[in-house]
């Protein structure tokens, strides 16, 4: 996902909502809005419009920041904050593109990449760096797509044009810059696997496993598995995009190609597409999947015709049951449910 400069951002705010507070009261007094499951958790989306993390009130099925700043329960950009200075965001935060939220050590971060070189792991609510880092800042020469936080806190990174997964020892500093590489055409997704302890990276044609040795100073990298995706089309790319666990489910990972969206089975080795509600779920161009285990809700987000760049969309489809989220004036690439992990 690549394109020519955003329109005008929204308002450069870094960190924490200014009343991050008084807006999740605010929000949790109000009653949800019909056909919202009780328990159902915020949704975290990469907002490029206006070049922005948004973590959205879920009782809302319209989201219209302007008009109505208590949906907003938290928000993160690093233009002009004196924290992100030295990764130049003003050339580098273009297109984010990736959020997930991890813990570790009684921190929540929420890890963040941007198509022109941005990526860092930002501490939750604060907006603290816990580590950053830019990529060829400026240009998409790497296009860093997906990142993942290991368990002695280094980062990992997926490159999609650079064609490569990293491993950063983010564990040494906010600003570590040591690194443990690989190949990999197309990287585009990536997760942890705290049972099988390997880092899985989806590419434009495999499924990956990564074995992370070394230490946490100087860690190392190496492939121990990898198995070809699907491909619709014979003699296509299969295009992998999107890699994510399939939450109450840890034998299965989410993973979402140019044609569908499919659920890999870690114990037989085999993509399949007999989850609940794939009749709706799978479908084309989907950038971004995931699961509620709680209330058995499944979220995605498919480009929309008619905005200003090709891949953005409005809207956050919910399947089971069927219904969907809108940002006004919005211009969303992935949408996570808000789960800890």
């Amino acid at each position: 996902m690549i394109g020519a400069a955003a329109g005008a951002a929204g308002a450069a705010l870094a960190g924490a909502h200014p009343a991050a507070a008084d807006v999740t009261a605010t929000a949790a007094a109000r009653p949800a809005a019909p056909g919202v499951p009780p328990g159902t958790p915020p949704v975290l989306v990469t907002e490029q419009a206006s070049k922005r993390l948004l973590l959205l009130d879920p009782r809302r099925r319209v989201w219209d920041p302007a008009a109505d700043p208590a949906v907003v329960r938290w928000q993160f950009s690093p233009l002009g904050d004196p924290r992100y200075q030295d990764l130049r965001p003003d050339v580098s935060w273009v297109y984010p593109c990736e959020a997930k939220v991890r813990l570790h050590r009684k921190r929540t971060l929420v890890l963040t990449t941007a198509s022109f070189g941005f990526v860092a792991a930002v501490e939750y609510p604060s907006g603290r760096r816990y580590w950053g880092t830019a990529l060829g800042p400026g240009d998409d020469l790497f296009n860093p797509h997906s990142a993942e936080l290991l368990p002695d806190g280094n980062v990992a990174v997926a490159c999609s044009t650079g064609a490569l997964v990293r491993v950063y020892a983010a564990s040494l500093g906010p600003d570590a810059g040591r690194y443990a590489e690989d190949h990999l055409k197309g990287a585009h997704g990536l997760h942890w696997d705290r049972a099988r302890r390997v880092l899985w990276a989806l590419g434009d044609d495999e499924l990956v496993a990564y074995a992370v040795g070394g230490t946490a100073a100087r860690p190392a990298l190496t492939r121990t598995s990898a198995v070809a995706l699907p491909v619709a089309v014979p003699g296509r790319t299969a295009g992998g995009h999107d890699l994510f666990p399939v939450a109450g489910r840890p034998g299965r990972l989410w993973v979402t190609t140019n044609a569908g969206v499919l659920q890999y089975d870690k114990r037989t080795g085999g993509f399949v597409r007999d989850y609940a509600g794939h009749e709706l779920v799978d479908r084309a161009s989907v950038k971004a999947v995931g699961n509620d285990p709680r209330t058995g809700q499944v979220l995605s987000t498919v480009p929309e015709k008619g905005l200003e760049q090709t891949w953005w969309t409005t809207q956050v489809t919910v399947h089971r049951p069927t219904a969907a989220y809108t940002l006004v004036k919005g211009g969303i690439y992935k949408a996570r449910w808000w789960l800890p992990r």
